[in-house]
């Protein structure tokens, strides 16, 4: 499709079930290269980032067959750790690879990713992280090479509380040997959601959210069957459309305390919002006050993604 024709002046009005989060759903296809058994995510959204990470699964050897919206993974047969630069051009989170390939393979060789442009986000903080748990990196003609004949348990303090960054050294640490605890850890909600993920499948994590992950290595893990957190920037969009124009919308999957920050915002607005559990309804007369500085911060602030 080369261009959307949009016909305005319509007010929103009913109830949107929100999909996967795409933000979590990268990183649990990344996890699922950990294991020799079969993994099922259900759910997943119909969006480019999904289908690229996919295929990064397929070409280093997974078998990923998806009907409708759930996808099955089996990772047996995979055999290669190095990740395709056509893709990870494409993908920024194909840089999750890194700590997954390296648990599977003990090896690594990814390009510097790329996908997204909102800011220059560089993998520096992946990297050092990376180096803590033994793991010798070589950056040469834009790739980056990775091997450790052991990955061993550290402790990491991050310089800011990175959500891949986080989610990469989980990844890596998860069949490490020994302890890995990761301090100024990002506490978004993926966080927790990747966590759940990986103890389903036996990993032994705790603390995520709170700003301290601590890892302990376990040396297998196995097969989980997975319904993935819902989208609360997907959510958010939503509710700031209806609250331009007038609407009244209910979304449900989103709880208030994933999107606290924005709808603090909103009702600075002068929106009337209700939440209750995973439901939050929005009312908007469509004039809207003028709000406070909108600052983006980590989570619990204001979202990066939002400010689009």
């Amino acid at each position: 499709m080369d261009k959307f024709i949009v016909q305005g002046g319509l007010k929103l009005y009913g109830k949107v079930n929100i999909q996967a989060a795409k933000n979590a759903v990268l990183p649990l296809l990344a996890a699922s290269i950990l294991t020799d058994e079969r993994v099922t995510i259900r759910d997943l959204p119909f969006i480019s980032d999904v289908e690229n990470m996919i295929h990064i699964l397929r070409e280093l050897g997974c078998e990923a067959a998806r009907t409708g919206a759930d996808i099955v993974i089996d990772g047996k047969n995979a055999v290669s750790h190095e990740i395709p630069s056509t893709l990870t051009k494409e993908l920024r989170s194909s840089v999750f690879m890194l700590g997954s390939v390296l648990t599977r393979f003990h090896r690594a060789k990814i390009s510097y990713p790329g996908g997204c442009d909102i800011g220059l986000r560089p993998i520096d903080l992946h990297l050092s992280g990376l180096k803590r748990l033994g793991v010798t990196i070589i950056e040469e003609n834009g790739y980056v090479i990775c091997s450790a004949e052991k990955i061993r348990g550290a402790d990491i303090l991050l310089d800011f509380p990175s959500v891949g960054a986080t989610e990469n050294i989980i990844l890596a640490a998860v069949k490490a040997e020994g302890k890995t605890v990761i301090g100024n850890a990002a506490k978004e909600p993926e966080i927790i959601d990747l966590q759940n993920f990986l103890v389903g499948m036996g990993a032994k994590i705790s603390g995520a959210g709170s700003g301290t992950v601590t890892i302990e290595g376990v040396k297998e893990l196995h097969g989980v069957d997975y319904t993935p957190m819902k989208d609360r920037i997907e959510a958010g969009t939503f509710l700031i459309a209806a609250a331009m124009n007038g609407g009244k919308i209910e979304t449900e999957g989103v709880t208030e305390e994933n999107i606290a920050a924005l709808l603090h915002k909103l009702r600075e607005n002068g929106c009337k919002i209700t939440a209750k559990g995973d439901k939050i309804k929005l009312e908007s007369d469509g004039d809207l006050k003028t709000a406070s500085l909108v600052e983006t911060l980590p989570f619990p602030g204001f979202p990066t993604d939002m400010q689009a």
